[in-house]
C-alpha cells in the first residue's frame, strides 16, 4: 500500500516516477498568471500567522467551511484569527476528494516540513510550528517566491494602476521577475452607469487626461498600455462572462458611449456592441505591441445576493455558466485573423463541457508564425483538479500539440499556492507514464522528457519572452 503523499505522490508507475523527478522536478517556475498582491511583494511582507497567509481571501477554504457547517463568523467575520484557524482544521477531514484536501498538505509539507495531518488532534501543533516559522526572515513575500524557485510572476493589474510597487521591484528585487498583466475589466463594465462612470474618471485622473468620448476613452486606454509596456507587461487579460461579436458602426458605438457616459442604462444589445468594439480595439493594441492576450470566461459571478450585499464580490459565491459560446468565439477571433491583428491568444474555459469546443477553436486560428499560437489555456479555477487537468490535457493531446503547451500557473492570491505546479507535473507525468507503460507512446523517454521540461518551463519562458 502507498503512503499518502510520499515522494510519488500522483505517480502511478515507474516510468512517470522519472519522467517527473528527473525532469519536471528541476524546472523553475513562471507563473504567467496569478492575483497575488504587488504591494506585498514590494514591502517584503511578514504575515502574523497561518491564518493570514492562509486563509484570509481564501474563498475555496470558505466554500468548504460552509458547506461543512461553519458559521459565517469563522470564514470572513470577526473570529480571533486561531478561532478561524481551528475552524478550518476542523473542516480538513472532511474535504477527502476535494483538491484542498491535496493542496493543504502539499502547502504543509513544502513550505514548514509539516507532515501531520490537518485535524483538530493537530491543529494546535500545526498552528504553533508553522506560526515559529512564519517569524523567521526567510518567510517573508520575497523569499517564499525564491523558495519555490519562482522565476517569474505576473500579477493582475487595472490599467489605473500607477505600477508604482512594480518600479520598486524592477529597483530592488532582481531574484524573481514581477511583471504587471493588463487587466481592462472595469473599462468594459458599463453595465451600471454610476460605478461606470466613477471608474471612467479614476483611469482619465491615472492618465492625466478628461475622458467625455469614446475617442478620449481609447486614447487614455492607450497611453495606459504604452505605460504597461514601459514596465515590462506583455500580458493582458480578460474576465468575461462570455464572447461578444457583435455588428456596430464607429457611429453607434460613439452613441452609445455618449448615452452611458452621461449616467443612462444601456439595453443588453448597446452594451454588446460597446463591449465587442472595446475588446477588439484592445485586441489591436496587443497585436501592435507583440503581448499575448488571455481571456478567462464562463463564470456565472455573485449568485448569492444576499451575500454579495453583504461581503461583495470574490468571496465564494461564483459558480460555472453553461452560455453557449462557440459562434460569438469564433466570430470575435475571425474579425481579428481576417484584419491580421491577431496576436498570441490564450483561452480558458470554466465549464468542461467546452474543452473539447476550445480546443477545436484554438486549431482554426493558428497560421503557422508561431508554436502554439493559440493556446487552450490550463484547467482553471472550479477545475484545476486531478479529474479536470486530465480532461484538459487528454482534450489538447487529442484534439491539438500538447508538446506545445505552456503549462500551469497559480491563478491565486496565496502566496502558499505554488506547490499547485507540482500538482500539475506530477499529474502530467503520469499520464505520460502510463501510455508509455501501456505502449501508447513509445519509450522514448530522452524525447518525452524534454517534452515535459518544455511544457513544465521552457514553452511559457519562449512564448512570453521572458
Amino acid at each position: 500500500m502507498r503512503k499518502f503523499l510520499d515522494d510519488n505522490f500522483l505517480l502511478q508507475n515507474k516510468t512517470a516516477e522519472r519522467l517527473y523527478h528527473e525532469y519536471a522536478a528541476p524546472m523553475p517556475i513562471i507563473d504567467y498568471h496569478c492575483h497575488l498582491p504587488v504591494k506585498d511583494i514590494a514591502d517584503d511582507h511578514r504575515f502574523r500567522d497561518l491564518q493570514e497567509i492562509w486563509l484570509a481571501g481564501d474563498h475555496y477554504k470558505w466554500r468548504a467551511m460552509r458547506t461543512n457547517g461553519i458559521d459565517e463568523r469563522y470564514c470572513t467575520g470577526d473570529a480571533t484569527p486561531r478561532e478561524k484557524f481551528d475552524k478550518w482544521a476542523e473542516t480538513v477531514p472532511y474535504t477527502m476528494r476535494n483538491p484542498l484536501y491535496h493542496w493543504t498538505h502539499l502547502e504543509l509539507q513544502r513550505y514548514f516540513g509539516i507532515t501531520d495531518l490537518l485535524s483538530p488532534a493537530t491543529a494546535d501543533k500545526v498552528w504553533n510550528n508553522a506560526n515559529e516559522m512564519l517569524q523567521q526572515p526567510e518567510y517573508s513575500c520575497r523569499n517564499l517566491l525564491k523558495r519555490m524557485h519562482v522565476e517569474v510572476v505576473c500579477t493582475t493589474d487595472d490599467p489605473a494602476d500607477t505600477l508604482e510597487y512594480h518600479e520598486q521591484l524592477q529597483r530592488d528585487f532582481a531574484e524573481v521577475k514581477v511583471y504587471p498583466a493588463f487587466r481592462p475589466d472595469k473599462a468594459m463594465a458599463a453595465g451600471e452607469p454610476e460605478s461606470y462612470n466613477a471608474y471612467l474618471d479614476k483611469l482619465g485622473e491615472a492618465a492625466g487626461r478628461e475622458i467625455r468620448s469614446y475617442d478620449d476613452l481609447l486614447e487614455v486606454l492607450k497611453a495606459r498600455h504604452d505605460h504597461f509596456a514601459a514596465h515590462g507587461c506583455r500580458i493582458s487579460d480578460h474576465g468575461i462572462e462570455t464572447f461578444v461579436a457583435e455588428a456596430y458602426t464607429e457611429k453607434e458605438v460613439k452613441e452609445i458611449f455618449a448615452r452611458v457616459r452621461g449616467g443612462k442604462a444601456l439595453d443588453e444589445g448597446s452594451l454588446r456592441k460597446l463591449q465587442t468594439a472595446l475588446l477588439i480595439e484592445l485586441a489591436y493594441m496587443d497585436h501592435e505591441k507583440g503581448w499575448v492576450q488571455q481571456y478567462h470566461y464562463g463564470a456565472l459571478r455573485n449568485n448569492n445576493s444576499r451575500m454579495y450585499e453583504q461581503l461583495g464580490p470574490d468571496t465564494g459565491f461564483d459558480s460555472i455558466d453553461d452560455t453557449p459560446v462557440a459562434r460569438n468565439m469564433a466570430r470575435f477571433l475571425d474579425r481579428l485573423a481576417y484584419a491580421g491583428k491577431l496576436t498570441k491568444t490564450i483561452l480558458y474555459n470554466l465549464n468542461p463541457a467546452d474543452n473539447e469546443v476550445v480546443a477545436t477553436m484554438a486549431g482554426n486560428f493558428q497560421d503557422g508564425s508561431i508554436p502554439g499560437k493559440i493556446q487552450f489555456g490550463a484547467a482553471w479555477w472550479f477545475l484545476d483538479q486531478k479529474e479536470g487537468i486530465e480532461r484538459h490535457l487528454n482534450a489538447l493531446s487529442a484534439l491539438g500539440l500538447l508538446s506545445r503547451f505552456v503549462g500551469m500557473l497559480t491563478d491565486s492570491r496565496s502566496f502558499l499556492s505554488y506547490p499547485r505546479h507540482e500538482y500539475f507535473r506530477r499529474i502530467l507525468c503520469n499520464l505520460l507514464g502510463s501510455d508509455i507503460e501501456a505502449g501508447l507512446l513509445p519509450k522514448d523517454i530522452d524525447w518525452i522528457g524534454q517534452m515535459v521540461r518544455n511544457i513544465s518551463y521552457y514553452n511559457a519562458k519562449e512564448y512570453f519572452n521572458f
